[in-house]
């Protein structure tokens, strides 16, 4: 049965990014034997193309703004219609009193700079209507839903969340067909866990996962492992980055995650009267 199924072909171009001057694709030889920190996944020119960017947050906000509005234009101009920036793009500080003098108001300047950012010729995810408070609606009303952007229903979750099957499975049940995890994993966990539970999330789904995630060290107390990645419905890793600043891209063959769903029917064979309630802690 799993044989009809009819995989998109992908073909990746690494590209050096050094000092986030990412060249342009006009000798693709160079570009396969020089592999860094961006790759491009890709199969029909007819499918939409979205783009992850891996960042090295520090505490200096205006360095790392300037950081993600390379990595944003850079994307929009090799035609990415979405982009995805990781956990903490803003800053991440050296201590919770740095965090508090740091952060600003929902209404502050710095968002106002990245939402300008997101409407250039494309957008970013968190630029849409509603996600930017998402978060604290889900805690208050206590559900989980997609939010739609251009044709893809995106469920949104972050970092920590990748460990719970059930938060992916409950967005995937409400319709999405792209799960996002922006990340700042650790240097210990990110080597044995982070691939593992991101390919797991996808095949549990049969969603893409898109992850964008901070990379190298931040400051003298922090560092994250990075590898970027997109992942597709069966499992694959379809475009990633390595581990210093970049981006990579991948396309999204929505009528791929509706073939694979249409044979290999995981959600009618669901036995929950078997389960219970999932989700509560171990006693």
């Amino acid at each position: 049965r799993l044989g009809f199924i009819t995989r998109p072909p992908h073909r990746f171009l690494s590209l050096l990014c050094a000092r986030l001057r990412i060249p342009r694709l006009s000798n693709p030889a160079y570009a396969i034997y020089r592999p860094r920190a961006m790759a491009i996944s890709s199969s029909s020119c007819e499918l939409p193309l979205v783009a992850v960017c891996q960042v090295t947050s520090t505490p200096d906000k205006q360095q790392n703004f300037k950081t993600c509005a390379e990595l944003v234009r850079e994307a929009a101009r090799l035609g990415a219609c979405l982009a995805f920036l990781p956990e903490a793009f803003d800053f991440i500080a050296r201590d919770p009193a740095e965090t508090l003098r740091l952060s600003e108001p929902l209404g502050g300047r710095l968002l106002e700079e990245y939402t300008r950012l997101a409407r250039y010729q494309g957008k970013s995810e968190g630029e849409t209507g509603g996600s930017r408070g998402q978060e604290i609606e889900t805690i208050l009303a206590n559900t989980v839903k997609p939010l739609g952007c251009f044709s893809f229903q995106v469920g949104l979750a972050v970092c920590y969340d990748m460990r719970f099957p059930e938060l992916s499975l409950a967005l995937a049940q409400a319709g999405a067909e792209i799960l996002t995890y922006p990340s700042a994993f650790g240097s210990v966990t990110g080597p044995a866990h982070w691939e593992v539970l991101l390919r797991a999330r996808a095949i549990e789904t049969q969603c893409y996962v898109v992850a964008a995630a901070q990379c190298g060290r931040h400051h003298e107390k922090r560092a994250s492992y990075g590898h970027s990645m997109v992942v597709d419905p069966w499992g694959t890793v379809v475009a990633r980055c390595s581990e210093g600043p970049g981006l990579c891209l991948a396309r999204i063959d929505l009528s791929y995650v509706r073939q694979l769903r249409q044979h290999l029917p995981v959600f009618q064979h669901r036995r929950p009267d078997l389960y219970g309630n999932l989700g509560h802690p171990l006693s």
